[in-house]
């Protein structure tokens, strides 16, 4: 047995619970960091969690209890929220809304995401017309009230809902985010009949225009606040018995944390919570990698995330599409495909290849898990391909069996198609990358952003396997890969500061004389966002303020979001929009009228950042582990490939491709035209060859 790790305390643990492993960053007060990886338990996440708690102990030589005990710092990212509109488990919900409104939820909006597709079915309504009950009473455009609000009406609402077994209430009326006094009497008379139901109203969660989206994401917090803040609050005093200080804090779509007691009652804010988490790894490592433009590539058991990264900013989207579910809360642009290590693939009725997007997840996973999965998947494809060895991984939580997933290719995907085991696994690795350059395509060229000009962070457990094929296909030409690739989105975490965004409605022309008004909402925002972190115990020093102004062209529907610094004149605030706008639609309207619909406030908490120990310099040349044959291509088969383990390298390393280099988290696939460094940070830098 080995000696246990000496770490110092206070340390900061980062929890993140994907769709395969539960990955545990442990960073302690000197700076050392060790990963810890264990199965996640789909219908507990807890069990997740509290297993690679487990391993942590055994690392310390101590108990959960004595892990917990030490730790200054504990946040958690999770799928649950996701997993729960994925599989339809949410609550049964009931819906107050404006009397004439009833039907808002099904008309929608009349737009599809293929104008062409008119037969595909939207999603269920999450609410059935019988618990949509209008109330009488209305609010103007300006907050104005028009017509008095009937308690009648809210009574007998609440009445049906008691009766149907209603187990969350959305409150919903029309022009709340002007003037909320409705809802909260809605939610004054309804609390008082249905007692514990979680009650959301549209003025807290979403108070922004548009009365389907903020009603969809009304409706989509309270089918979330049962299930989600049941788990959050049974995870936090589970943690905080076994022995934790202080409560957990949990991390956004919007890539900031926030206090579980900010959170547990608006769990629609954690519908991204994972992949967000990818926005502090950025942040770190554009410090190491010396650029502030970056694309990362996050790629797992069963998904890949694509985030961008320019100037050091992540853009932030308004309203994120859950299943066909439009949630109108601040989020990182994200774009997610299904593309990851357990990927299935197969042969469709047409007889041609597929891969993805549906995966294997935790359980049965990949064929050569051997835990009953019999569908090849991508991780069986880099076993018979040699860029995987057979054996015990992550830990020794899964073992790879190679004659399972040969067993799985021949007969879903080889002989359907007339070819050899070798020659499927290798197009089962083509098409995905195919999917992978189309994802990064999608969330960079066609937001405006050339990705020559970018450094490819190729990250998650499988992202380092196809980093360099995707860069050479884009043109770029340097790869980087975190050493700790497999938890990227745990450690960035670690690295989150808190973050919550206030919003306003604010309807005016961008002009000089609009902007007195324009200043007393900026300032309305800021005095609650500033007593918000007081609250949160952050001190005056460590909090920050940006403002940001939601514009567009007159006429137009969609806004364009635009930081805006303080004092700045209309010149300044349209010349910031316009070259916003140039960038994402190629044109502008020169003279155009604009237009203001929001003001913003994103309000953050500055925590200490990480400073991760850096290794110590190499003292002699890499040398391999071993030389196995490895799958180079058609043409030239499998070739004899030096392996390297990457505990043996240090700062100053360089390594010629092809090769592969195995990390406790991942394995990196180092090209035959590509060149692989350590770099002072102890990470990966990939010059990608061939790239045009």
């Amino acid at each position: 047995m080995s000696a246990p790790w000496q770490a110092a305390a206070p340390w900061r643990i980062g929890v993140d619970v994907g769709g395969t492993f539960t990955d545990l960053v442990m960073v302690d007060d000197a700076g050392a960091m060790r990963v810890f990886k264990a199965p996640s338990v789909p219908e507990d996440p807890g069990q997740g969690v509290l297993a690679a708690l487990d391993l942590a102990a055994q690392a310390l030589g101590r108990d959960v209890g004595g892990v917990l005990a030490a730790c200054g710092f504990f946040i958690h990212g999770s799928t649950v929220a996701t997993n729960t509109v994925l599989e339809a488990k949410g609550a049964r919900v009931g819906l107050v809304t404006t009397a004439g409104f009833r039907d808002t939820l099904e008309i929608r909006r009349g737009l599809r995401a293929d104008v062409w597709d008119h037969r595909t079915p939207y999603p269920p309504v999450l609410v059935p017309r019988y618990l949509r009950l209008p109330v009488r009473g209305r609010m103007d455009a300006t907050g104005t009230e028009i017509a008095p609000l009937s308690d009648t009406d809210i009574e007998a609402a609440g009445a049906t809902f008691r009766a149907e077994g209603v187990q969350a209430v959305a409150v919903c009326l029309l022009h709340a985010y002007a003037n909320p006094t409705h809802e909260r009497r809605v939610c004054a008379v309804l609390a008082e009949r249905l007692g514990d139901v979680p009650i959301s109203l549209s003025s807290e969660v979403a108070p922004v225009i548009g009365e389907y989206a903020r009603s969809a994401t009304t409706v989509m917090n309270a089918y979330l606040a049962p299930r989600v803040g049941r788990y959050l609050r049974a995870l936090d005093a589970r943690l905080r018995a076994l022995g934790l200080p202080r409560a957990i804090f949990l991390l956004q779509s919007n890539g900031g944390a926030a206090s579980i007691d900010q959170l547990a009652p608006r769990p629609a804010a954690l519908v991204l919570s994972g992949p967000a988490a990818g926005v502090g790894a950025l942040d770190y490592f554009r410090r190491t990698i010396g650029s502030d433009r970056l694309i990362a590539m996050e790629i797992g058991g069963t998904s890949c995330d694509v985030t961008v990264m320019t100037d050091a900013r992540v853009p932030v989207t308004e309203e994120l599409d859950i299943a066909g579910y439009p949630v109108a809360i601040p989020a990182v642009d994200i774009h997610t495909v299904g593309a990851g290590g357990g990927t299935i693939a197969g042969v469709d009725a047409a007889g041609l290849l597929f891969v993805g997007p549906r995966g294997a997840g935790a359980r049965p996973g990949p064929a050569a898990y051997g835990q009953g999965g019999s569908e090849p998947t991508i991780t069986d494809a880099h076993l018979v391909l040699g860029r995987l060895k057979p054996g015990p991984y992550a830990g020794g939580s899964v073992t790879l069996d190679g004659a399972r997933a040969e067993a799985a290719i021949a007969a879903k995907v080889a002989r359907p198609l007339g070819l050899s085991v070798t020659e499927a696994a290798a197009g089962m690795i083509r098409l995905l990358e195919q999917h992978l350059l189309h994802a990064v395509e999608k969330i960079s060229i066609q937001r405006g952003h050339d990705p020559r000009r970018y450094v490819l962070v190729a990250c998650g457990g499988a992202g380092p396997m196809h980093g360099a094929a995707v860069a050479r296909k884009l043109g770029i030409a340097r790869v980087h890969v975190p050493r700790h690739s497999g938890a990227f989105c745990a450690f960035g975490m670690l690295n989150a500061d808190m973050r919550q965004d206030f919003a306003r409605v604010h309807f005016a022309q961008l002009a000089d004389d609009a902007l007195p008004a324009l200043e007393e909402s900026f300032r309305a925002l800021e005095a609650e966002a500033d007593a918000l972190l007081g609250a949160e115990g952050f001190a005056p020093g460590d909090r920050a303020l940006g403002r940001e102004l939601d514009l567009r062209y007159r006429a137009q529907q969609w806004d364009v979001r635009v930081p805006v610094p303080h004092g700045a004149d209309a010149a300044a605030i349209r010349a910031a929009f316009e070259a916003a706008y140039d960038r994402l639609y190629g044109h502008i309207q020169p003279g155009g009228l604009i237009e203001v619909t929001a003001a913003r406030i994103v309000a953050r908490g500055i925590l200490p950042p990480l400073c991760p120990a850096r290794p110590d310099p190499a003292a002699a040349p890499a040398l391999p582990a071993e030389t196995r044959p490895v799958y180079a291509d058609d043409a030239r088969g499998f070739v004899p490939t030096p392996v390297y383990v990457g505990a043996g390298l240090r700062p100053g390393h360089a390594i010629a491709g092809p090769a592969l280099i195995a990390e406790a988290t991942t394995t990196i696939v180092i090209g035959a035209e590509d060149r692989a460094e350590v770099d002072a940070a102890g990470d990966y830098l990939i010059h990608v060859g061939g790239a045009p």
